[in-house]
């Protein structure tokens, strides 16, 4: 890594350490119902497999406070209560167990609920990250000038275990408010491209935004919000990561574009073993265990498939309706499509 990273206070959240240096951190928001413990608690542990460290949990009534305290319990990683307005929202949230939250002190009441939500959770340890976006400002104030203002509400009463983000919907007003953020505060920043669209516009509009904004130092977490599934924000949110060595690298699997010779689904069996390697890789990180990370090919006809199985640890080669299975340069067995994913990781 050749870049210097602002220095920014060190928060915990559960047992996740933002901010000071900490490695960045990737998180998402649950889409479920937030009255459903057992849909909330599932796509939770989705979101885990795929790699996130903090998900997010709306909050919109005392109810699913309650539930967010049940779906604690069975979770694998800290989970952030969501509020808006409802100061009691807030403290039922702390109550129920929620590891952080995410809320504009301005937004729930007078001094007096905000006096009441910061030593409340000032006194259970859990920190608060101030969340604001452009389409939600006050006449005169700019991004930064109104997170800014939220962090004064807090620390006025007190209280110091803060993170701000900034978030716009276009890449080059969200790139200037957190590059000035960045010179004004010393409380971790929270990355992210807000109402970034759907899979592919959206996973553009992030990667350009929190790719500049990280290579020169900034950010301490980072969200890809995207209009899709939250293990797909995870997974486009470790790529970025990766990509400039923030994070451990992944799943590498090598796989043909395709052309008219293939005879086997070479796209839907690459995304199948690339997603099984990465829950195996999240399985194994939070276990405090390293895995050994092979070289994977699909290949999709006997063009370049040899060659490239020659150079892979594990590797399949199309042929008509099946695939040849090879291990460290050798061919070992012939393998249906269906069984094609299943095969690759036997041999892990």
């Amino acid at each position: 890594m050749m870049f210097t990273r602002f220095q920014t206070r060190t928060l915990r959240v559960g047992g996740l350490l933002i901010g000071g240096g900490a490695p960045v951190s990737v998180q998402t928001m649950a889409t479920a119902d937030p009255h459903d413990a057992a849909a909330l608690s599932a796509q939770v542990v989705r979101c885990a497999e795929a790699g996130a460290a903090l998900v997010r949990l709306t909050v919109p009534d005392v109810e699913a406070a309650r539930v967010l305290g049940e779906v604690r319990g069975k979770s694998p990683v800290p989970l952030v209560a969501d509020i808006h307005f409802d100061f009691r929202c807030a403290l039922a949230a702390i109550e129920a167990g929620a590891d952080a939250l995410r809320l504009n002190p301005g937004n729930i009441g007078g001094r007096e609920r905000i006096q009441a939500v910061a030593h409340a959770a000032k006194a259970r340890g859990v920190p608060i990250r101030v969340g604001v976006n452009g389409g939600s400002l006050e006449k005169g104030e700019t991004l930064v000038s109104s997170a800014l203002k939220h962090v004064k509400l807090l620390e006025d009463e007190g209280f110091r275990d803060i993170a701000v983000s900034v978030k716009a919907s276009d890449v080059r007003r969200t790139v200037a408010a957190y590059r000035e953020l960045a010179e004004r505060t010393d409380c971790p920043l929270h990355l992210g491209v807000t109402e970034a669209g759907t899979f592919l516009p959206g996973t553009v509009r992030s990667s350009v935004a929190l790719g500049i904004l990280l290579e020169e130092g900034i950010g301490d977490t980072i969200r890809v919000s995207l209009t899709d599934e939250p293990e797909r924000e995870v997974r486009v949110g470790l790529e970025i990561l990766r990509s400039l060595e923030l994070a451990p690298p992944g799943a590498s699997v090598t796989s043909c574009p395709t052309c008219g010779r293939t005879r086997v689904d070479v796209k839907g069996v690459a995304a199948e073993v690339e997603e099984a390697l990465e829950r195996r890789i999240a399985e194994v990180a939070r276990s405090g265990r390293r895995l050994s990370l092979p070289r994977i090919a699909v290949m999709g006809c006997a063009v370049n498939g040899p060659g490239e199985a020659k150079g892979a640890d594990i590797a399949l080669c199309g042929g008509n309706g099946e695939f040849l299975l090879y291990v460290h340069g050798r061919p070992v067995r012939k393998v249906p499509v269906a069984e094609a994913a299943a095969a690759v990781l036997s041999c892990l």
